[in-house]
């Protein structure tokens, strides 16, 4: 409101309308001391009256008009500061909704291995030129994060950790031949290896081999981990979708389909403390 008192529109208003008023003023004093029959200062001074009379109204109807602009533009500041707070709720109510459904998932792992220490986190980068779809996360040594920490999902195993920085880390793969881990088959126990090949990765699956020849795996058995290498035992990896006799020697290989979406993945979980684990390493055994 300050701003139009101090505006050259209004200076002119008023300018005019003290012209008028002193005019209106000066014909009052005259018409009274002149006769009814000589009314022409009356006839001369009716339009400025006139006119006097309108801006009044027109400059009472402007002030009230701005008055009320102004305060409906208040109103709605408000109205927009009270919508962005409520937003901001909702969005709050939403991420810690999802963090919980995180964290809920992981409570049946967090039960059946008491020992586990886990660091929540996210990927933020995909390595498009890796064929083993290797990924960055948003968590680092700072969060206590190291090399070779595994990576999961509720789901399964994902990988580890093979770069680490203070804020981020490279995860490789189980599609990648880096990664190398001894496994068992949940339902006969038969033992192998687990590691990736380049043949498998595009269609997302790993090989299990080094399997007697005796084994009696199958297709719709899962692999889990057996605790040799830089994993605990008994996270489980995936699905057998087919078995082969391995050319080179008289062993028997799997195919293994990862339970983690590792295409798609955004969440992870990372473990950087499990009991045994400063007797692993990443060549598949112990130190």
């Amino acid at each position: 409101m300050r701003f139009f008192f101090s505006s050259k529109q209004f200076k002119i208003i008023v300018a005019v309308t003290l012209s008028i008023i002193a005019i209106a003023v000066l014909s009052m004093l005259l018409g009274s001391r002149i006769s009814p029959q000589s009314d022409i200062i009356g006839t001369i001074t009716a339009p400025f009256k006139a006119a006097f009379t309108h801006l009044s109204n027109s400059v009472s109807d402007f002030v009230s008009v701005y008055k009320d602009g102004t305060k409906t533009q208040l109103e709605n500041t408000e109205l927009e500061a009270e919508l962005n707070e409520l937003r901001q709720q909702m969005a709050d109510y939403e991420k810690i909704t999802k963090e919980n459904e995180f964290y809920k998932n992981y409570l049946e792992i967090k039960e059946n291995h008491p020992d586990f220490k886990f660091v929540p986190a996210y990927r933020i980068a995909r390595d498009n030129l890796d064929p083993y779809k290797s990924f960055t996360i948003n968590k680092g040594s700072l969060d206590g994060v190291s090399a070779n920490d595994p990576i999961i999902t509720n789901a399964g195993l994902v990988g580890y950790i093979s770069e680490v920085g203070l804020t981020t880390s490279k995860v490789a793969t189980v599609l990648s031949p880096d990664i190398t881990f001894g496994a068992l088959g949940n339902r006969t126990n038969d033992s192998g290896i687990v590691s990736g090949t380049i043949e498998l990765a595009g269609s997302m699956r790993t090989k299990f081999f080094n399997l007697s020849r005796s084994c009696n795996i199958a297709i719709g058995d899962y692999v889990v981990t057996s605790g040799e290498g830089v994993f605990p035992a008994g996270l489980l990896v995936g699905e057998i979708k087919s078995v082969g006799s391995d050319t080179y020697n008289t062993s028997i290989y799997a195919e293994v389909e990862p339970f983690a979406d590792i295409e798609n993945i955004r969440e992870v979980m990372v473990i950087t403390d499990f009991e045994g684990k400063g007797g692993l390493n990443a060549e598949g055994g112990s130190k």
